[in-house]
């Protein structure tokens, strides 16, 4: 997983999303956001560790988008690749982005920023 900020890679360009653009609820304390494609194998190990993260720290939620079905949000954030990791704060604020398949150690490290 490279984990990276906006597009000068140090920090996100500040975006903000919530329950009406995720479809679902955030977490209390952060968000992992996935977009994942229907044939994309890392996508799946990507939802496995995600999960997995979500369920050990309280307070977290994983929410997984459809890149081919909200084509709109994907160009809104340049989504250019699945899977694409966005870590947002309890405000919804994106605070890491990273893309490919992660590592259980970056995703936790990387919710450090968010909680």
């Amino acid at each position: 997983m490279r984990v990276r900020g906006g597009d000068d890679g140090k920090r996100p360009g500040g975006e903000r999303l919530g329950p009406a653009d995720l479809g679902a609820d955030l977490g209390a304390r952060a968000t992992l956001v996935q977009f994942s494609s229907a044939f994309c194998a890392p996508c799946r190990a990507t939802r496995r560790v995600l999960a997995e993260v979500a369920r050990m720290v309280p307070g977290v939620a994983h929410v997984e988008i459809d890149a081919e079905a909200r084509l709109e949000l994907v160009r809104a954030l340049h989504v250019r690749k699945t899977p694409t990791v966005l870590v947002l704060d309890a405000d919804g604020r994106v605070v890491r982005r990273a893309v490919g398949q992660p590592r259980k150690a970056d995703v936790i490290a990387a919710l450090g920023e968010a909680v």
